[in-house]
């Protein structure tokens, strides 16, 4: 069994990286099997008044890979190009450059792999939701697009290791950070989500005593905290980093809590997509994220794209 997260404290080496979250392990923060289970960790006393927002702490690093199991690097002889695919507009993921190129932490995770396996590789890209069609109709050789994987694509296509996970996490006003987040602690407290999501059937699943309100999107949900209409807003984590760390927040909010990341509705982790059956490819891709990893690569990469940590 690979490594869930592997959170990598990196400030002696890379002090110029201030702004990150705490570096919370996310295997405490939720139980990570596929029934609904409420964390369990020790039982602190809920807070009585407003804290302060939590204080900086070193960068978190998600890593998948357990250094006592190295993969065996497999015969690539066969390969002599890697086609990869990816999204148009998803920043910092994917987006495109000045240049007018692909651009991204996913392009340029691909062109470390390619590097690392030292082969040829092409970056083309596309609208997400033309993806997998396109994979299965060898119009690419390999997704890199921050794609989750799920039980539906698993059934299409085979996934490389997971290489991040996308958290949720709840945010607040800066006057009522809490250092975790509990069910009992959200009673009677106004919880805003994106409505028809997984965050809001998780709420509705563990929140039970929370009022949840629903909104139709991002901007709605965002402007409702910072008018405090609502005590906390719960969605994906990675996108609230960008928006805390961000002008349009206007310094008015935080993070509450560590994240959660429970596989029944927020995913496995995010993959590289390939065909069925193409086990060479799968098999050479996950050998590289290894290297990289273990090179310390990946975490220069990371740490070039998230100054905050959605963890």
């Amino acid at each position: 069994m690979s490594y869930l997260i592997a959170s990598l404290t990196i400030a002696g080496l890379h002090r110029a990286i201030s702004a990150g979250l705490a570096g919370l392990s996310l295997a405490s923060a939720l139980v990570l099997s596929g029934g609904i289970t409420a964390r369990a960790q020790t039982q602190p006393q809920p807070p009585t008044e407003p804290r302060p927002a939590v204080e900086a702490a070193p960068q978190a690093v998600p890593g998948f890979w357990d250094p006592r199991r190295r993969p065996d690097r497999p015969d690539m002889s066969r390969l002599t190009v890697i086609r990869f695919l990816t999204e148009t507009d998803y920043p910092p993921f994917n987006f495109t450059g000045p240049d007018g190129n692909p651009a991204g932490f996913n392009v340029d995770l691909a062109r470390a792999l390619c590097d690392e396996i030292k082969i040829s590789c092409t970056v083309q890209m596309r609208r997400f939701e033309t993806l997998v069609d396109a994979i299965t109709s060898n119009r690419g050789d390999a997704i890199i697009a921050s794609m989750a994987v799920t039980p539906a694509l698993r059934a299409r296509l085979d996934f490389t290791d997971p290489y991040y996970r996308a958290p949720a996490r709840f945010v607040s006003r800066r006057d009522a950070v809490l250092p975790e987040v509990r069910p009992e602690y959200l009673e009677g407290k106004k919880v805003g989500v994106i409505g028809g999501t997984s965050h809001e059937a998780y709420l509705k699943a563990m929140f039970t005593d929370a009022e949840i309100k629903s909104y139709p999107n991002d901007d709605a949900l965002r402007l409702a905290l910072r008018r405090s209409e609502v005590d906390f807003i719960f969605g994906d984590a990675i996108s609230l980093a960008f928006w805390i760390n961000g002008t349009d927040s206007a310094e008015c909010c935080a993070f509450s809590g560590g994240p959660f990341v429970e596989s029944r509705y927020f995913g496995e982790g995010v993959g590289i997509a390939v065909r069925k059956g193409n086990d060479l490819l799968r098999t050479s891709l996950n050998w590289a994220l290894f290297r990289i990893w273990e090179k310390g690569r990946f975490t220069d990469l990371w740490l070039r794209y998230f100054s905050i940590s959605p963890f």
